[in-house]
């Protein structure tokens, strides 16, 4: 069993590291336990992909303190987590309150994430209504009171209906849950509004709905990955609000997908240049895009697509120093500077994932215009605006 000392809580932690490898921070629901994640844990392993859980404040073995009311109290646990275990920089999977504090997370403390696995969950979760009902009946019988509603949204119906060991299991977890704790992270959930944060994530990120959520639906987890420029969206079949528990065989499959995807090779040779840039083309001008261009090639432009991919993509949009939208800024700005109007079309397109805005691209244009010339500006202005209308955007 281990423990850390964070902030005004003692939280029990499991930490599983491999050497030079990444790292998945993972955050709990409402209700649950580090335990939840045990199978999606163990398949990651197997990948060498390290793994840190830890129970939530006034959740499983963890102590309550100060109850936390406001989201933000469960952000800095996970901040001060990090900082304790001198974990840098990590992709953070969190599932339905989970994964609302991994992004409050990569808004406040955008510097230590990596990546967001965005599990069942919303930049808003119910209704104040819902939320205060919740807390009522929580206060008065305590969480065992409303366990058997909430399983029915934790497990598919088909699930749920077979009963067995596993939820018996949750069942045992769920109602074990201090009410304390529970009701004063329903209070969060009822005041937090996650939208802002969500338009701002500059990180790769996959969202995951289960077919028979019942607490996010697919449709609100789906409105959550469209407000994430450049997100992904995947639905896990016949599971419900915890997949991890249900499904955790295919979860980590889309979980390992996706990590192996944005993995930068910790090498820097040419092969690893070449991987690490593909990753990066794809995932700025889409999937579609590239491997169109990868189709279309011949003896001819072999090495040329090869040499753009490693020395543009591998080399220098790769460099963390700067956010897929400010790299995007500068390079919309150079290229019409200089009169490249194709690719300024097509880096035009490519804002859909880097996350630069419309009003981002006038606020470049306007730096054109001063000090590349008028005329450049003037022609960049129209094939953008030509470009945003075919994106169905607003200029």
């Amino acid at each position: 069993m281990r423990f850390a000392q964070i902030r005004d809580a003692t939280l029990q932690v499991d930490v599983r590291l491999f050497a030079d490898r990444p790292t998945v921070v993972f955050v709990n629901s409402l209700g649950s336990d580090l335990r939840i994640w045990d199978g999606v844990v163990e398949a990651l392993a197997r990948a060498r992909i390290g793994a840190v859980r830890y129970d939530l404040r006034g959740h499983g073995l963890s102590d309550l303190a100060t109850p936390p009311s406001r989201m933000e109290a469960h952000i800095d646990d996970l901040a001060a987590l990090m900082d304790h275990l001198a974990i840098q920089r990590a992709t953070i999977c969190g599932i339905s309150v989970g994964g609302m504090i991994a992004l409050g997370l990569s808004h406040r403390r955008p510097e230590k994430v990596a990546a967001l696995i965005l599990c069942c969950t919303g930049a808003v979760i119910g209704t104040a209504e819902t939320w205060n009902a919740r807390i009522a009946a929580v206060e008065q019988g305590g969480v065992a009171s409303i366990a058997e509603t909430v399983l029915q949204r934790w497990f598919s119906p088909a699930a749920y209906g077979e009963g067995g060991g596993l939820l018996a299991i949750a069942r045992n977890m769920l109602a074990r849950t201090p009410a304390a704790g529970y009701a004063a992270t329903c209070a969060a959930l009822r005041d937090a509004d996650l939208t802002q944060a969500a338009q701002a994530v500059r990180v790769p990120t996959l969202c995951i709905a289960g077919e028979y959520d019942g607490s996010t639906p697919p449709e609100l987890v789906r409105t959550l990955s469209g407000l994430i420029p450049g997100s992904q969206f995947r639905l896990i079949a016949n599971a419900g609000h915890l997949p991890c528990i249900e499904r955790p065989e295919e979860l980590a499959g889309l979980m390992l997908s996706f990590l192996r995807e944005n993995e930068a090779p910790p090498a820097d040779d040419a092969d690893s240049r070449y991987a690490r840039g593909m990753a990066v083309r794809r995932r700025t001008l889409g999937a579609s895009y590239v491997d169109a261009t990868q189709a279309n090639k011949t003896p001819f432009d072999d090495d040329f697509q090869r040499f753009i991919t490693e020395g543009a993509w591998g080399s220098v949009w790769a460099r963390p120093n700067l956010t897929p939208r400010e790299r995007s800024m500068i390079t919309l700005a150079l290229l019409a500077a200089l009169g490249h109007e194709a690719e300024l079309g097509i880096h035009t397109r490519a804002t859909r994932n880097t996350g630069a805005t419309p009003d981002d691209i006038k606020e470049a244009l306007l730096h054109v215009a001063i000090y590349g010339g008028v005329p450049a500006a003037n022609t960049a202005f129209r094939i953008v605006k030509e470009t945003l209308k075919a994106m169905k955007e607003t200029p």
